[in-house]
């Protein structure tokens, strides 16, 4: 599919394919694109949430009261879980979320986000995010102009110095490189904003996710080796025939 490219004045930039593969899926897979957000937000989590167990207080070993006749329970240590300033029974320990998701999962997915942006209306591809100046109060300007509020911007292989420091004060705009285009971001902000640098990319790399076809000669099957027994039985039989 043809779109149609701007500049970051605003003027047009001429048209440039998108693969239809990546930009072009019709059913968008919601299931998909859920596994593969909590994948993400399941590995972000630190893990170091931790409570003190009983050999982790610092509390007299001292027995309460003596075993018999008080008339109430045989407690042994006060730091035991039902005693304030005790220990926590069965709570959080030190330990990571990171949950399994395949490859080729993950790559679908993203070629789902990808394609919902286009199916909504909510792609726009720029010729180059450079600026000649830092200048923020110019670059809020730009997006103004092409009513940018909320969006992931991916530019090449490296973000423009200037506009890299240009944009880090707007809010609710990311600007990631090639290599930090995911899921999670594409999703959570309104428009996405790939420069053509980024499509070609983002082209390049699923090309070298697909898996190669295999020769004739590599997808022939293999002739199994005959073993020195099973020779000498087949003579045996050539022999007696």
């Amino acid at each position: 599919m043809k779109i149609d490219m701007i500049t970051l004045d605003g003027g047009k930039g001429g048209s440039l394919d998108l693969p239809d593969a990546i930009f072009g899926i019709a059913e968008i897979r919601a299931d998909i694109l859920q596994r593969c957000v909590t994948w993400q937000l399941a590995k972000r989590r630190a893990g170091t949430h931790k409570i003190q167990v009983r050999n982790e207080v610092s509390r007299t070993g001292k027995k309460m009261y003596k075993q018999k006749g008080t008339g109430g329970a045989r407690h042994g240590s006060r730091r035991a879980a039902q005693f304030v300033g005790g220990a926590k029974a069965h709570g959080p320990v030190v330990r990571s979320h990171e949950i399994g998701l395949p490859k080729k999962v993950r790559a679908l997915a993203l070629r789902h986000a990808l394609s919902s942006k286009v199916k909504a209306g909510t792609l726009v591809v720029l010729d180059a995010a450079s600026l000649a100046e830092p200048k923020t109060a110019a670059l809020r300007g730009h997006f103004v102009a092409m009513g940018l509020k909320n969006a992931l911007i991916v530019t090449g292989p490296q973000v423009e110095a200037n506009f890299k420091l240009a944009a880090r004060n707007i809010p609710n705009v990311d600007v990631l490189p090639n290599a930090g285009l995911n899921v999670y971001d594409v999703l959570r902000r309104e428009t996405l904003v790939l420069t053509r640098a980024a499509v070609e990319a983002i082209g390049a790399r699923f090309e070298i996710d697909r898996p190669k076809a295999l020769s004739a000669e590599a997808a022939a099957p293999k002739a199994r080796p005959v073993k020195r027994a099973a020779k000498a039985r087949l003579a045996k039989v050539e022999e007696a025939a």
